[in-house]
C-alpha cells in the first residue's frame, strides 16, 4: 500500500510538471539599459516557478519605440515612465497595464584604484567636472533619455557647458560609455548607478548629492499587440512584488511598487 502511495505520489508531480511545462509561454521582454539587471534576475526566479520562458531586448528608448512602432513582438515593455506615459497617449499600451518599479539615480564612477575624488556637495562636483582631464556622460540628445538631460541641465546650470565641452564624451553606458572609463580612455563618469555596477573596471565613487541628484522612475507595462497577456502580467507583478525588492537594491536601484 505504502509503495502504491508513493508511486501515485510520484505519478502525480510528474504530471503537474508536465502541465506547467505544457502551459509554459514564450515572454520577450524589451528594457531600457538601468533596470535590465534586477529584472533578469527576477526573471530567473520566475521562470523556475512557472516554466515559461523569458527573453530580452535590452537597448535605448528610442529604439525600443522605433521597434514597437515596427510591429516587434514585445510582451512586457520597462522603460522610464514618462516613455510608458507617452506610449499610453499613443494607444502603444494595454490600458491600465502600466506599474511603477523601481527609480535610479545619477552616480560618479571612475576606474578601479583611482583616488575617489570628493563629491560631498554641489561645489565638489563643479570642482571635480573642471579638474577632470575627461569626462563621459549619455548624449541628451539621443535615445539615451533622461540621464543624459539632467547632467547636462547640471553643467549648465554651474555655467561650465563650453568649460567642459572640449574634454566631454557622450556615449551611454550600454553603448560603452562606462567601459570607456574602465579602460582608462576617460576619467570621469556620469550614469545611472544601475548601469554602472554590472561593469568590471570601474568603482562606483556615490551618487550625486541630494541638491544635484535627478532619479528616473522605471515603470513596466504590455503592449497592445500582446494578444495573451496574463503570463505577461504575471511577470510584472513578480517585478513589483516584495520578494523582488533585494534585486533592485543589488542592482542600485530602489523599488518603488505602484499602478500607473
Amino acid at each position: 500500500m505504502k509503495a502504491a502511495t508513493g508511486a501515485c505520489a510520484i505519478a502525480m508531480l510528474a504530471f503537474i510538471g508536465t502541465a506547467r511545462v505544457a502551459g509554459a509561454a514564450d515572454i520577450h521582454v524589451y528594457s531600457t539599459g538601468a533596470p535590465a539587471m534586477a529584472a533578469k534576475t527576477v526573471a530567473e526566479s520566475f521562470a523556475k516557478d512557472t516554466g515559461h520562458r523569458l527573453t530580452f531586448t535590452v537597448g535605448q528608448p528610442a529604439t525600443i519605440e522605433s521597434d514597437l512602432d515596427a510591429g516587434a513582438k514585445a510582451d512586457v515593455v520597462i522603460v522610464p515612465s514618462a516613455v510608458v506615459a507617452m506610449l499610453n497617449g499613443t494607444g502603444a499600451l494595454r490600458a491600465g497595464s502600466a506599474v511603477d518599479l523601481a527609480r535610479v539615480g545619477i552616480g560618479v564612477v571612475v576606474r578601479t584604484g583611482a583616488s575617489a575624488p570628493d563629491i560631498a556637495n554641489a561645489a565638489a562636483i563643479r570642482k571635480l567636472l573642471l579638474d577632470a582631464r575627461s569626462v563621459v556622460y549619455p548624449d541628451p540628445t539621443s535615445g539615451g533619455g533622461s540621464a543624459g538631460r539632467a547632467i547636462a541641465h547640471m553643467i549648465e546650470e554651474m555655467g561650465l557647458t563650453e568649460t567642459i565641452r572640449p574634454k566631454l564624451t557622450r556615449a551611454s553606458a550600454i553603448g560603452g560609455g562606462v567601459a570607456l572609463v574602465a579602460g582608462g580612455n576617460v576619467e570621469v563618469g556620469l550614469f545611472n548607478i544601475s548601469e554602472i555596477l554590472p561593469i568590471q573596471g570601474v568603482q562606483l565613487v556615490g551618487p550625486l548629492p541630494a541638491e544635484l541628484q535627478n532619479y528616473i522612475v522605471f515603470s513596466a507595462a504590455i503592449p497592445a499587440r500582446n494578444t495573451a497577456p496574463e503570463p505577461a502580467s504575471a511577470f510584472i507583478q513578480a517585478l513589483a512584488a516584495p520578494a523582488a525588492r533585494d534585486a533592485w537594491r543589488n542592482a542600485g536601484m530602489e523599488p518603488v511598487g505602484g499602478t500607473r
